[in-house]
């Protein structure tokens, strides 16, 4: 009989535990999908809305940020980005979704069977990842841990995963080791997206971004900007490259005109993507 009530005690501390940690994961993804829609929280905020201690938000708010989904910044919790601090993969993958895909459909003009290609770890990149499989066989080269994974196993692509520094934020790998990499190699075309276009100048938060990214720029025969019309008039920290040094960019059709107009006054190859493939 013993026995028998301690089985049942340890079955009952077993199901109490999943129970709490079943909550804990759901409560946490509330947490996560709060602040991606409201780009930035206070902590405190949070304590009302899901009712729980101040010490439960920053214990939730901490995993959430060792994820690489947030920052934390005093007691304000951070997913969209900022001058200085680029956001999450996780939350730049939710925003202007259906831009970054049509975008990307228009990206894939340039590739072409037997290119070898430089991707960024960009989620507007990203987006390219479905339709390669149209253009193989090609070589693909990125720095993008999710693109990798994206790409492994797709028929006729030869994956090229460039190491060095893993950085959780992106999700994915840059750095001197990184550039040394993209250094020893050459590619047809580069895809490129960043994070702010101000005065003509692409610009980005992260300078490790941006010295990673401009090496792939750099070690590129064609230079394509992939930018939504959010990321005009913005700024940023570090300072990648003029607009016209790239050979196209590529941007979806609720881009002022202001900014099209502009750019092919400067002799700009400036393709306008719209819903359905038009051009």
């Amino acid at each position: 009989m013993t026995q028998k009530r301690d089985q049942g005690d340890e079955l009952l501390d077993q199901l109490t535990s999943d129970s709490r940690q079943t909550r804990q994961v759901a409560r946490r993804r509330m947490i996560a999908e709060a602040v991606m829609s409201e780009g930035s929280m206070r902590i405190e905020d949070l304590t009302d809305r899901f009712g729980i201690s101040l010490m439960t938000a920053h214990r939730d708010v901490d995993e959430l940020v060792s994820r690489g989904i947030f920052r934390k910044t005093r007691g304000i919790v951070t997913a969209a980005a900022t001058n200085l601090i680029e956001s999450s993969d996780v939350y730049r993958s939710s925003r202007q979704s259906a831009e970054k895909k049509i975008i990307a459909e228009a990206a894939m003009q340039f590739v072409e069977p037997g290119q070898a290609i430089f991707f960024d770890d960009s989620t507007t990149v990203l987006q390219m990842a479905p339709h390669l499989s149209s253009k193989v066989p090609i070589t693909a080269i990125t720095n993008s841990l999710t693109l990798m994974n994206a790409l492994t196993g797709m028929h006729d692509v030869t994956l090229i995963g460039l190491g060095g520094q893993y950085y959780n934020w992106c999700n994915a790998f840059m750095g001197r080791m990184t550039i040394s990499e993209i250094k020893a190699l050459r590619a047809d075309v580069a895809f490129i997206s960043m994070s702010a276009i101000n005065d003509g100048i692409v610009l980005h938060q992260s300078p490790e971004t941006v010295d990673t990214k401009r090496a792939m720029f750099d070690c590129s025969v064609k230079r394509i900007l992939l930018s939504d019309h959010t990321k005009f008039e913005r700024r940023a920290l570090h300072s990648f490259a003029a607009l016209d040094e790239f050979d196209v960019v590529i941007v979806d059709d609720k881009t002022l005109p202001v900014h099209i107009d502009r750019m092919r006054s400067r002799d700009i190859n400036v393709v306008v993507a719209k819903a359905g493939g038009g051009r």
